[in-house]
């Protein structure tokens, strides 16, 4: 082999040189990739709402023995704690072998996604059609939701207070549902409107049937034949539609995509994604240095308002009460904690290369993308980490063998978007954002490579120990 010039030292030496994962891990590293994902796909497939995250997070914490979290209780290093919030939000703990009042190492993820809710009287017929009506949730490109097949998930609470869980369209025997959209051969004023006029918010009707029931002297006949069929199902009548959430969300299953089985092509990845490699390294931390705290949060795509998300001070409460079974101040903990607020970013899409800046956007099977600020207009709205913070990371990363990459979300004046960070980092803890980079965000059919998702686990693996 040659022997290398002063150039080529120094360019190894002083300049950065971002490489594809397909080029940088062996053999070994590729399989335990794949394996890894097999369980975030099942995961993707059984956690299609925050409640069903919650549950199904929840089973896997019985599995490694995690316990309900006790306020004012003495735990020991290595002790697995959790706590549920309205059964749509959670935390997780495992306890280290330093005092909490030397801070703690964060890890939030949101397991909500784009979806469409049903409204609270959403059962209608018109034109012996029935349908629900619905209001978006988060943003998405309308268009993107019609003429696909959508099933129902969620809860509904009865006047007595019992609950029914309802979930239909997933299995194959199952009917499913769908929003319909104009043929082409009628829609030439439609397709002369902007994009963002071509399907209108209440036109996000979901029809759910056309058979009439028999009784030729009762009105709405194919509503009341649906109501009849949820009566008998689930022993509810339309009043209850008042106190549930039930919401409609593609019914098809996560699947390898791509001939070389890189990537996984499925609805929800952001920000399950994330959540899921959280999750995984918050089950596999044994007797970590610093007390990991684990949050799965909900409302992130509606602005982390409201009782279960970030804005709320679930967070804070149950970090106070570890402070004061330690005797400390929570202020105090906050302050000494650290972050990562595990969320996805952008990916860079050749077919709209417009939007991104190349040196500064993340690219598909690099790894994890820090992302320093979100925001947009001049960083509005953002958590901009602190150097010391990202030097801090970099160092944890680098020295674990982590592969991992930078970026902003978009040019600078394309638009934008924020995550939990901003929220977090409102208490004091010096927070910065890091998760794994999607192809067509918010559609209904997200992609991501497999190794980011496991690198990202590698990530917050390496952050915790």
């Amino acid at each position: 082999m040659a022997e290398k010039s002063k150039g080529e030292l120094l360019q190894e030496q002083l300049m950065m040189d971002p490489k594809n994962m397909g080029e940088l891990l062996d053999d070994e590293t590729l399989q335990a990739v794949q394996n890894f994902c097999e369980g975030y796909k099942k995961f993707l497939d059984r956690a299609k709402t925050e409640r069903e995250a919650v549950d199904v997070t929840l089973e896997m914490l019985e599995q490694y023995g995690y316990v309900p979290f006790v306020a004012g209780k003495q735990y020991r290093p290595g002790d697995k704690v959790y706590t549920v919030n309205r059964g749509k939000a959670m935390i997780m703990a495992t306890m280290g072998r330093r005092p909490v009042a030397e801070g703690v190492r964060i890890g939030a993820s949101h397991i909500d996604c784009p979806r469409l809710d049903l409204k609270p009287r959403p059962l209608f017929e018109e034109a012996q059609l029935a349908y629900f009506k619905t209001h978006y949730y988060g943003g998405i490109k309308k268009y993107q939701w019609t003429a696909i097949p959508l099933a129902l998930h969620g809860v509904i609470v009865k006047k007595d207070g019992s609950s029914v869980k309802v979930t239909i369209g997933e299995d194959p025997s199952e009917p499913v549902f769908c929003v319909t959209d104009l043929l082409p051969h009628l829609a030439k004023d439609q397709m002369k409107l902007p994009m963002t006029e071509g399907i209108k918010g209440e036109q996000f009707n979901i029809l759910i049937g056309c058979h009439p029931f028999r009784d030729d002297k009762a009105s709405e006949r194919v509503k009341l034949n649906i109501m009849n069929l949820l009566f008998e199902k689930y022993g509810v009548v339309e009043s209850d539609f008042l106190s549930a959430e039930l919401s409609a969300v593609p019914a098809y299953p996560a699947r390898d995509l791509g001939l070389d089985r890189s990537m996984i092509g499925s609805y929800g990845h952001d920000d399950r994604v994330c959540a899921y490699a959280n999750l995984m390294a918050e089950l596999e931390a044994q007797n970590p240095e610093y007390t990991t705290v684990t949050v799965f949060a909900d409302k992130e795509e509606t602005g982390s308002s409201g009782a279960t998300g970030l804005q709320s001070w679930f967070l804070r409460d149950f970090l106070e009460d570890l402070a004061q079974a330690e005797g400390c101040q929570v202020r105090h903990l906050l302050a000494r904690s650290k972050c990562l607020s595990c969320d996805v970013n952008a990916a860079f899409d050749p077919a709209f290369s417009d939007v991104s800046e190349r040196r500064n956007t993340a690219y598909l099977n690099y790894g994890p993308v820090l992302t320093k600020y979100t925001g947009s207009g001049g960083k509005s709205g953002t958590n901009d980490a602190d150097a010391e913070m990202v030097g801090f990371i970099r160092r944890i990363l680098d020295d674990a063998g982590v592969v991992w990459q930078t970026g902003e979300l978009g040019k600078v004046d394309a638009g934008g978007g924020g995550t939990v960070a901003k929220y977090v980092a409102a208490h004091n803890v010096d927070t910065i954002d890091l998760g794994v980079p999607v192809l067509s965000m918010h559609a209904p059919y997200e992609v991501v490579s497999k190794c980011d998702v496991y690198m990202t686990y590698k990530a917050m693996e390496a952050f915790y120990r």
